[in-house]
């Protein structure tokens, strides 16, 4: 390997919350100079991902994989964003599926190194006779990592896996700073998912842990400053190199913001505006959906909210289904209930916009960040409930939404008390700072600059 030149190749699950990621890796990268990458994609993904990569499109090449029939995946099914829960777990399938072909492209490129995703340990038993270092990345915050990936959850005897009981508390060590010390039994049940086998084949807990334990590192998606505690505990707990690549602080959107909406909300006063979206795959409750509507109209502010339903059902069905009766009628004027895709960082920049009720996903929380908005924080699973408590409880940014312990319902109430909440005077929390801190193109390029610096050594060590 020449000294100023590295070949690394991508492999995410075929999930765009994941893809998206791993495209901003390999944009990070390819900036710094001296390395070009190969991203492997299903075929049908390969148009969005070239597309996704921007300015870095000529030093990343996207291979196509072709997908194996599995019995119960529908035809043509390449992302999950085009299938079912279960369908995704038989994406799994369809993914394991492809080895002969990712074997015989790694043993064409022999790239220098190889980020892997969850879901597909196997590709270090590819990656070892070649020489190539493998290293796990995690699309998910290390505080999710270190309460549920964790090898002490398989060690009771006989090495079985943790009931939803066991998953109400932390593993032994967990760090003390740490705001959570205990999970309600709903979150816990939903945990559970983690470590459930589906058509036979190995649980997500499974298959992340296999990987890590064959990688030769771990790469996580943050930083020592938002989750240095959490950090050190997966480096201890796991006995292998972590290299973090700074939280993902989205480009400026391009474009002007359409018309009709950039008209409704500049009809309402500066931070007016509650703007609520969940995110293209995760997906309310026709009762949860009822109550934050609810919830909305009664704060008596203007609100903005998006609404989406799974692939393959009757939206305008759905969309009936949820909303009170009068509804529309009560809220004329000052209420947008919107289904489909959004401009959702040209909305949450807009100067209107003042408060952002979201799942707690990654990407949206740090959107609204650096949007400068107020947050209220509504998860509605696995790592969106962990994520909440570090924004929340650790960080001390945004509001989350009060919920029943038993089975996590909430009420009208709950939503307009958690609005009510983050838009009250002098209630920014750390809000400020951390916006800041993710503005800073001086503390970024920082991040960014240590994480090349470590990789690229790692890689050639």
């Amino acid at each position: 390997m020449a000294v100023d030149s590295m070949h690394v190749v991508m492999f995410p699950f075929l999930a765009f919350g994941h893809i998206s990621p791993f495209v901003q890796l390999a944009r990070k990268l390819v900036a710094a100079g001296g390395v070009r990458v190969t991203l492997l994609s299903a075929a049908a993904n390969v148009p969005r991902v070239e597309a996704m990569l921007g300015p870095a499109a000529g030093a990343v090449a996207v291979a196509p994989l072709r997908l194996q029939r599995v019995p119960g995946l529908p035809e043509g099914a390449e992302s999950t964003a085009e299938v079912s829960a279960d369908g995704a777990e038989l994406l799994k399938v369809a993914v394991d599926g492809t080895r002969p072909q990712v074997a015989a492209l790694l043993a064409e490129l022999r790239p220098d190194a190889l980020l892997f995703d969850f879901a597909t340990p196997w590709v270090t038993e590819l990656a070892a006779p070649l020489r190539i270092k493998a290293l796990q990345f995690s699309v998910f915050s290390a505080v999710s990592g270190a309460y549920l990936m964790n090898p002490a959850r398989r060690l009771g005897a006989g090495g079985q896996l943790p009931t939803a009981d066991d998953l109400t508390s932390p593993p032994a060590g967990f760090p003390p700073s740490s705001s959570i010390t205990t999970v309600p039994a709903y979150q816990a049940a939903d945990f559970s998912y983690v470590f459930t086998s589906f058509h036979g084949e190995p649980c997500v807990y499974d298959r992340v842990l296999a990987g890590v334990q064959a990688s030769d590192a771990l790469v996580i998606k943050t930083c020592f400053e938002m989750e240095g505690p959490y950090i050190n505990y997966l480096t201890a707990q796991h006995g292998k190199p972590v290299l973090v690549t700074g939280p993902v602080v989205p480009e400026p959107p391009q474009g002007e913001l359409e018309e009709r909406w950039a008209r409704w909300l500049s009809s309402f006063p500066d931070n007016a505006v509650v703007f609520a979206s969940f995110g293209s795959e995760t997906f309310l409750p026709a009762a949860a959906a009822t109550e934050l509507l609810l919830g909305l109209e009664s704060t008596n502010r203007p609100f903005f909210v998006v609404l989406n339903f799974p692939k393959g059902t009757d939206t305008e069905a759905e969309l009936a289904k949820c909303t009170p009766p009068g509804f529309a009628e009560r809220t004329k004027g000052r209420g947008v209930v919107h289904t489909g895709w959004v401009q959702q960082q040209h909305i949450l920049r807009h100067r209107g916009v003042g408060c952002f009720v979201n799942h707690a996903g990654l990407s949206s929380v740090v959107e609204g960040l650096v949007a400068g908005c107020r947050l209220v924080l509504l998860p509605m699973k696995g790592d969106q409930y962990l994520n909440a408590a570090l924004f929340a409880r650790d960080l001390r940014v945004g509001a989350e939404v009060a919920r029943r312990d038993s089975d996590g319902w909430f009420g009208r109430g709950d939503v307009s008390d958690a609005v009510d909440t983050a838009m009250a005077d002098g209630w920014e929390g750390q809000g400020i700072k951390w916006r800041d801190f993710l503005m800073d193109d001086a503390v970024q390029k920082r991040l960014a600059d240590d994480f090349v610096r470590d990789f690229k050594k790692f890689v050639r060590a």
